[in-house]
């Protein structure tokens, strides 16, 4: 009977030594896969913000790259502006140097004789 019962122990025993391997291996398996549901979490977050961030930043460079092409723009059409009104300029002030220039009234006309 002792021996039966000496048998019985140590495989109580062992089933027992089993259960807690077991208890804490499924434990530890648990505790991986959140940590790793936990990360993922983490990185999903950190990348929508380095995402909204970026674009924020990509935002602001192209406000900042179209401001500018609209400047060369604007800056072209004025130099083209400022050209079309100075031959405009010279046209007139060679007109008005030729008018003043030639008498006022013809030669042989009555009042100059």
């Amino acid at each position: 009977m002792t021996s039966v019962l000496g048998r019985l122990q140590t495989l109580l025993a062992g089933i027992a030594a089993k259960a807690k391997v077991r208890k804490g291996l499924l434990s530890a398996v648990a505790i991986f896969f959140f940590f790793q549901i936990y990360f993922v979490r983490e990185l999903f977050a950190a990348e929508l913000l380095f995402g909204i961030i970026f674009g924020a930043i990509l935002i602001l460079g192209g406000t900042a790259y179209m401001l500018g092409a609209i400047g060369e723009r604007g800056l072209d059409v004025a130099e083209l502006g400022i050209r079309v009104l100075a031959r405009s300029a010279r046209r007139g002030y060679n007109t008005m140097e030729e008018l003043s220039r030639k008498p006022f009234r013809h030669p042989r006309s009555e009042s100059a004789q």
